[in-house]
């Protein structure tokens, strides 16, 4: 009979490390991901009473109750609700938003500014892969509502249109 701790094994120290890793440079502080094979959890301490700010992995074997995916991570600062004339533009995916396709290019787009339906408006990097998200809508842009460089979670606000504008 063989143990749920030798299934964990299969996951490559590289591959938790790459992990980490990539935890650390993004604002999250916890991330938990279970399969029917194991269970992993990472949490990073940034207050005093930690060692320190590096992360921590727990890994164990899940109980016999079948897997049940954890709910995502709550957005790191609510998002008041957008007055009723604007509309929001949501992220499509999980990832890192990017205001523009490279660090040395200009923004694709910046508050005050006009946007048509199709419109390029930022990128989103999604397991490597970047992926251009572009504006449903014509109007101007009223607030954006996420730093360059951070990580966003699904439906989560990116921009807040006036479509009168």
């Amino acid at each position: 009979m063989s143990s749920g701790i030798e299934k964990i094994n299969t996951m490559k120290a590289k591959e938790i490390q790459d992990l980490i890793d990539y935890i650390s440079n993004t604002g999250l502080a916890e991330v938990k991901i279970k399969t029917e094979e194991f269970e992993l959890s990472v949490k990073k301490y940034a207050d005093s009473a930690a060692p320190s700010a590096t992360p921590q992995v727990v890994m164990h074997a899940p109980a016999a109750a079948p897997a049940v995916p954890s709910p995502a991570p709550a957005a790191a600062a609510p998002v008041a609700a957008a007055p009723s004339n604007l509309v929001e533009i949501k992220s499509p995916m999980i990832g890192t938003f990017y205001l523009s396709p490279n660090p040395e290019s200009a923004p694709f787009v910046e508050e005050g500014g006009s946007i048509r339906s199709g419109q390029t408006i930022c990128i989103i990097e999604a397991m490597k892969l970047f992926n251009e998200i572009e504006s449903d809508i014509s109007g101007k842009i009223v607030k954006i509502l996420v730093a360059n460089a951070s990580p966003v979670e699904y439906d989560q606000p990116l921009f807040l249109i006036d479509p009168a504008g």
